[in-house]
């Protein structure tokens, strides 16, 4: 696990070494326990390559280091991420003749690219973002992994191609243009996120998950090799003993290949089905008790310590717990910003950023359950969309706006209900697969902004390109093709990596989401809580009080804080001369939202963290919106 950095300049833009090491050195948190850099000429002097790492041992800790060469000293690569299946494909190379002087990931994705070039991206089983250099054909091979847990940015100022894992050392690069995108704005207020490629800087992008960049005779061409396969196709697994078979041996192997290490390691626990079920499966496999690591807050409302402090009991993990109050919250909220390279979209950001920090003095590695509400239909907007379709097909469209006024009129305590009400109005697939996580609708947008934007098409289309007519497999391909890898999966990587610990989800997996998309909707959604088929098969080895648990979710007394502790500071970054934010919006229906939080009358939580963050990240970046 690293970080990488580095460019690709023509003629005249070429950089220093120092330039090279300072901007990778900004990153060294994603890697505090080794650095290399590496520059060269093209064989005609016309470009300049240069390649920069991070590292945090975690695979062969003495031989791993970076930029590796393979043997020939034909190919470079400085890379960040893990393959999972590492030993499988080197078992594969050597006897196809490879050979091998490190037992580390890296050099496995070095003799692999030797042996099959780019096709060997789609044979990776794990999390990555890359560049590879390939001195005898003086090619760039740029790639991110299947699901976009590893990062991947690209800039092309004049003259440069500049790549990195984090967008910081790009925004430092010498010549570049701090800018921002204001593109970003629109979608993030529907959002809650900015829907890649797109960034909140001008001239800065994301890699596409799934996909993989070729610079080669002075043209980058992108293509993509992979798409979830909830996407195609249509399920053929209607039997539950036979799904939860299936669905049990995928993962296994998926924990299985995500235990290797040589470093210490853990799992994040909050004791919810899949942070318990990825716990159960490791302490099968473990000789030793599994250092496992809660958040929670003295809000108990808020706080999933009982149930987890129940699971490691059960298991016999050695745990340990974090409580997280209002001021250690914010004494971090900026520096999630500035890590995330974005508004914090999430307030559960800062949790694991701290919790991050705590579990990197004992362990370098943890697993976590994320991705299996998104992989299994876990979310309650997953169930909810079998009766959506029905309710739309026996009401005309004159009954939405009626219900959407009722959902205005519902109380404090009604926001789910409101969202869930909003949702079952909105005749728009695609607009409402954006509703379901709590960003404004086209209108609500337009009134708190008094229309200042125009036109809102996603920037990539594929996580609406199902054809599916079945909306809940749609909805699903939206959350593994946007909601994670532009929000879920972006702030478990920054958040981590800022405490210089990584990641592993093993939900995450392809072969799971393989197994998962051949599953019908009654299968994914029949039962009470959702994941049907992932509380079935953990039956064998879970609690029964963990197995019946509603779904809680990580969740942050942020709103309760926003109305005592931070009312001034919700205030200042809202209300005040100095807000940036506040000159985006119409300040009335801004003073409206506000206000109406504060006195209960609305829960507008959702939209003032959005709001409070975009405000931040402004100040933290110095950024100056000229829709203002």
């Amino acid at each position: 696990m690293c970080g990488i950095f580095g460019w690709l300049a023509r003629g005249t833009k070429r950089g220093e070494r120092e330039t090279l090491a300072r901007l990778t050195d900004r990153i060294a948190h994603r890697g505090p326990d080794g650095s290399g850099y590496w520059m060269a000429d093209t064989r005609d002097g016309r470009h300049q390559i240069a390649l920069g790492n991070r590292r945090l041992s975690i695979i062969d800790i003495g031989g791993g280091a970076q930029p590796m060469w393979s043997a020939d000293e034909t190919i470079t690569l400085t890379f960040n991420g893990e393959i999972y299946n590492y030993i499988e494909l080197r078992d594969e190379l050597v006897a196809r003749g490879h050979s091998f002087r490190t037992h580390s990931d890296t050099e496995v994705v070095v003799e692999a690219y030797r042996e099959w070039g780019t096709d060997a991206v789609a044979k990776f089983r794990g999390m990555f973002g890359f560049a590879l250099w390939d001195l005898a054909r003086e090619r760039l091979l740029l790639a991110r992994d299947a699901f976009g847990k590893k990062p991947l940015f690209l800039a092309e100022p004049d003259g440069v191609l500049i790549f990195s894992s984090e967008i910081e050392p790009v925004l430092h690069f010498p010549g570049f243009s701090r800018a921002l995108d204001e593109r970003a704005l629109p979608h993030y207020f529907l959002n809650r996120y900015v829907p890649g490629p797109l960034t909140f800087f001008r001239g800065v992008r994301k890699v596409p998950p799934g996909c993989f960049a070729v610079w080669e005779k002075g043209a980058l061409t992108t293509t993509r090799y992979f798409t979830p396969p909830v996407a195609n196709g249509e399920p053929d697994v209607r039997d539950m003993e036979e799904a939860a078979r299936m669905l049990g041996e995928v993962f296994d192997e998926a924990v299985r290949i995500r235990m290797r290490s040589d470093a210490p390691y853990g799992a994040y626990l909050s004791g919810g089905l899949d942070s318990s079920s990825v716990v159960g499966a490791m302490t099968r496999r473990a000789n030793a008790p599994v250092k496992t690591f809660s958040v929670g807050f003295a809000e108990k409302e808020y706080s999933e310590l009982e149930p987890a402090r129940l699971v490691a009991s059960h298991f016999g993990t050695d745990h340990a717990e974090l409580i997280i109050d209002p001021e250690s919250f914010m004494d971090n909220w900026e520096e999630a910003a500035l890590r995330r390279g974005a508004p914090v979209t999430e307030a559960s950001d800062i949790p694991i950023l701290l919790l991050s920090k705590m579990a990197a003095r004992t362990v370098k590695m943890v697993l976590t359950g994320e991705g299996a509400d998104e992989m299994l239909g876990g979310y309650p907007k997953h169930r909810a969309e079998r009766w959506i379709g029905l309710y739309q097909r026996l009401t005309p469209r004159l009954f939405d706006r009626a219900v959407k006024r009722i959902a205005a009129a519902l109380p404090y305590r009604g926001r789910r209900a409101r969202i869930a009400l909003n949702a079952a109005a909105e005749r728009d697939v695609n607009a409402r697969l954006r509703l379901w996580f709590g960003g404004m609708g086209s209108d609500e947008r337009d009134a708190l902004t008094g229309g200042k934007f125009e036109g809102e098409a996603p920037p990539d289309p594929l996580p609406f390109a199902s054809d599916s007519s079945s909306t809940l497999r749609r909805t699903l391909l939206f959350d593994q093709a946007s909601w994670l890898p532009d929000n879920l999966l972006e702030r478990g990587d920054r958040m981590m990596m800022a405490g210089s610990i990584e990641g592993r989800m093993p939900f995450m997996d392809v072969e799971l989401a393989r197994v998962a998309a051949r599953f019908s909707d009654g299968l994914l959604t029949g039962g009470r809580g959702g994941k049907t088929v992932l509380r079935k098969a953990a039956e064998k080895f879970l609690p029964a009080q963990i197995l019946a648990r509603r779904k809680v979710g990580f969740r942050v007394p942020f709103n309760e804080w926003f109305r005592s502790a931070q009312r001034n500071f919700v205030r200042d970054m809202l209300q005040s001369e100095a807000s940036r934010t506040a000159r985006i919006c119409d300040r009335e229906a801004l003073q409206k939202l506000v206000q109406d939080h504060m006195d209960r009358r609305s829960n507008n939580e959702r939209a003032l963290w959005s709001l409070v963050n975009l405000e931040l990240f402004f100040r933290v970046y110095k950024l100056e919106p000229s829709v203002a």
